[in-house]
């Protein structure tokens, strides 16, 4: 076992499968993404296993949390996505239990899921985002036009992967948009629409990934789009210039550190007309599919997927308790 500082913060490193024990990797869940999270917890259990570690699948939308103590399990490598297993939720009750799991805790889980709070203390930060405001209902309607322009981006804050959100172009539009993000979380945002290059940084293990640039012939990199087009093109490197890649990643870095996000995950930009890129989101749990950007960006960096699996699963020893 030895010990990786990066980014001020401490990383436990392992060679050995065995120093894992029994390894459960939630995947499946009840959300609305429970088909990718099904795809991200299959390829992590394959990779586990080739590397010789201990595991097997669990989804806790067929059998309670608590049978996780029952089989023996000593850590968890979380692979549920949206809310229920990235906000928190699962994080607070594998506390409970003692279980250490990979990635952010229960209050960066919870923030990081919470696009209208992570956008507050990212701002506080330092770290820029586009103009938004919360959408009630219909009173809100004119005033988010005038304040913002068209189009907007209309999205409900506790949702991820695109799901809910919609590019509204005209004022007519805005009230299908809002019931349709309503419907999924009583907040919902309105955002200013930037037209610029869209751009994600990964984080792994306190360090920043090569950032990679998203082109997609859709409106916007929507759920399609990430997990199943064909036509979504992924650039790495990014073309940016080596000082406004240093900058994104360092935005990525401070998003993390205000948000209380740690171990890994992925910080998604869209570029500015003054070229300073505008955070978008945080995810605190990315896919880890085919179509996946955290393993296309620790492949840039030489890391294959076994290798990215095993380092993510190693930043569950943060979580043991002493």
């Amino acid at each position: 076992m030895s010990r990786l500082r990066a980014s001020g913060i401490e990383f436990r490193r392992t060679a050995s499968a065995a120093d894992f024990g029994q390894v459960a990797v939630l995947m499946g869940g009840a959300s609305a993404e429970r088909e990718i999270s099904w795809m991200t917890g299959n390829a992590v259990l394959e990779a586990l296993i080739a590397r010789g570690v201990q595991a097997s699948g669990f989804d806790p939308a067929e059998r309670p949390l608590t049978d996780l103590v029952a089989v023996g399990c000593d850590r968890v490598w979380i692979a549920l996505h949206g809310p229920g297993g990235e906000d928190g939720a699962v994080q607070g009750a594998l506390e409970w239990m003692g279980l250490p799991y990979t990635g952010s805790g229960v209050l960066g889980s919870a923030v990081g899921m919470d696009k209208l709070r992570t956008k507050r203390l990212a701002q506080a930060a330092g770290v820029a985002t586009p103009s938004w405001l919360e959408l009630a209902g219909a009173a809100d309607f004119e005033r988010a036009v005038a304040a913002l322009g068209l189009p907007i981006a209309v999205k409900p804050a506790t949702q991820g992967s695109s799901v809910g959100m919609s590019r509204v172009e005209n004022a007519a539009e805005l009230p299908a948009a809002w019931r349709a993000a309503s419907a999924l979380d009583p907040i919902v945002i309105a955002e200013q629409w930037i037209s610029g290059g869209e751009y994600t940084v990964g984080v792994l293990q306190g360090e920043a990934l090569p950032a990679i640039r998203i082109e997609t012939p859709r409106t916007f990199y929507d759920y399609q789009a990430k997990y199943f087009a064909d036509d979504t093109r992924y650039l790495i490197p990014s073309g940016l210039t080596k000082a406004a890649e240093s900058a994104m990643q360092q935005a990525a870095l401070a998003t993390f550190a205000a948000t209380g996000a740690s171990g890994w995950g992925r910080v998604d930009f869209v570029m500015g007309k003054e070229r300073v890129p505008l955070l978008l989101e945080i995810n605190t749990v990315p896919g880890m599919t085919s179509h996946s950007l955290v393993p296309m960006a620790a492949a840039a960096a030489g890391i294959d997927f076994p290798e990215l699996v095993w380092r993510v699963l190693e930043t569950s020893f943060a979580r043991e308790r002493a």
